[in-house]
């Protein structure tokens, strides 16, 4: 008996001084059946508390051996495994020579609300939150089916975040699970908070500028992917979710094109393809044609040109690379400034700079149109990410196009494709129906098809 109390006594001590100096960590000890109960206040559900590991052990006649052994009290020999434990929410139990573990994970977390990253026009207005069970419940609601699978990894050596990815078995092909799993089961990180982070760690091309994750914060574009056959993850502390493997004709495709009419749907995507280029090169070509090719200006316009030029004293490069990197800076401060006057600084901003700069001789106004018109554009893009991408990619096109002329634009063009052919993931090319083509496919992801035919598309994109 006392090698039985020396034991415990070791394990209680040995536990509490692994988390020494820790001043949110409870520690109560019920006397009368000398049971200690460890926890952290801001991890536990406090009815959890109360009804599971209190009232239980504060009957004097009650069953201790009878009351732990059930299937929710896990047992614990490790005093490692009990801080894991506490540390992921979990209450510690300690009676003579034994330890259990009892699961009340409940932190504080925000209420579901709609997206301010992906707006919705039509359709459910929720999206994820911080909370993985959360999350999940919110999938789930919409996914009603036992091929619906979850395998639940811990990543980050310091953060032990966990992470759960989600598949229907039946459609999604088990080679692409089983890689990623490996990915991700291999990954040696410290420290890991955020979706997007982990998506830049399992990408495979690491030096591409395009986002290889599709990332989205709203539930029913994620249950869409899933029942695509696509692999879905999501992290606990994460309101974004990503799915994969991931084309780049998809960055073009939200959720609002199933609310609405097939018609309209399909010229907005149309009109989303036709944004991607114009917000590419609209200022390269400006750039181009004032430069070296004043000949293919009509001559209507050219005098006008001239005339709006007249008093600039920069080259049309440098201004044109000046203008974008205002407007860049304009759109940064409005993300960063508070809701209610960020809106406000961008648009003031933008009209009072531009005039300033078309008065003052230091820009010409058809510079400043057609920045406007680029920018304008690169909203169209419904992924940010991708958004981000393409707009970062102008500047080298402009750049291209102010040394080479109409040469430059077409070569910067050309390396940006050349760039998207040399990308895939689990072996699905990037371009993905383009390159490999299947026409077939075209009906799903460039132009919104008629329902009956797109339930006949749910299927894995390439086996």
């Amino acid at each position: 008996m006392n090698g039985d109390l020396k034991s415990e006594t070791s394990l209680l001590e040995q536990t509490l001084q692994l988390l020494s100096d820790c001043s949110d960590l409870s520690h109560l000890h019920l006397p009368l059946p000398q049971i200690d109960i460890i926890y952290f206040g801001h991890l536990v559900s406090t009815d959890a508390l109360r009804k599971d590991a209190l009232e239980p052990f504060n009957d004097k006649n009650a069953d201790m051996v009878a009351i732990l052994s059930q299937s929710f009290y896990k047992h614990k020999s490790q005093a490692s495994e009990l801080v894991t434990g506490i540390l992921a929410g979990n209450i510690a139990i300690y009676y003579k020579n034994r330890a259990y573990l009892y699961d009340a994970y409940a932190p504080e977390s925000r209420s579901i609300q709609s997206s301010e990253t992906e707006g919705v026009i039509n359709g459910p207005m929720d999206s994820f939150t911080e909370s993985l069970n959360t999350n999940l419940s919110l999938i789930r609601r919409r996914i009603k089916d036992s091929e619906l699978k979850a395998v639940t990894f811990t990543i980050g050596t310091r953060t032990g975040t966990t992470m759960v990815l989600l598949y229907l078995e039946e459609i999604a092909e088990p080679t692409h699970v089983q890689h990623l799993s490996e990915m991700i089961e291999n990954l040696d990180i410290q420290t890991i908070y955020d979706t997007n982070t982990l998506a830049q760690h399992l990408t495979s091309n690491k030096l591409s500028i395009f986002p290889q994750f599709l990332t989205s914060a709203r539930p029913d574009h994620i249950a869409d992917k899933l029942t695509s056959g696509k692999i879905v993850g999501l992290l606990d502390g994460s309101p974004i979710a990503f799915s994969a493997p991931t084309s780049f004709i998809e960055f073009f495709s939200s959720p609002d094109d199933y609310y609405q009419p097939r018609a309209v749907a399909s010229a907005v995507r149309i009109l989303r393809f036709i944004a991607l280029f114009i917000t590419l090169c609209f200022t390269a070509f400006y750039v181009s044609l004032v430069t070296y090719h004043y000949e293919m200006i009509p001559p209507s316009l050219l005098l006008n040109l001239m005339e709006s030029r007249n008093k600039v004293p920069f080259s049309p490069l440098l201004e044109a690379i000046v203008m974008e990197m205002t407007i860049e800076l304009l759109r940064e401060a409005g993300a960063r400034l508070p809701t209610k006057i960020g809106p406000t600084i961008g648009t003031v901003g933008g009209i009072v700079i531009g005039q300033a700069a078309v008065q003052a001789g230091i820009t010409s106004n058809i510079l400043i149109i057609s920045v406007a018109i680029s920018t304008i554009a690169s909203f169209v893009i419904p992924s940010y990410i991708m958004s981000s991408s393409i707009r970062l990619l102008r500047f080298g096109i402009i750049i291209m196009a102010g040394l080479l002329g109409n040469f430059g634009l077409v070569f910067g063009l050309s390396f940006i494709m050349i760039q998207l052919s040399g990308l895939n993931m689990f072996g699905i090319s990037y371009l993905y129906p383009i390159a490999p083509s299947k026409p077939s496919r075209w009906l799903e992801l460039i132009i919104r098809a008629p329902m009956h035919i797109l339930t006949k598309l749910k299927k894995p994109p390439i086996q």
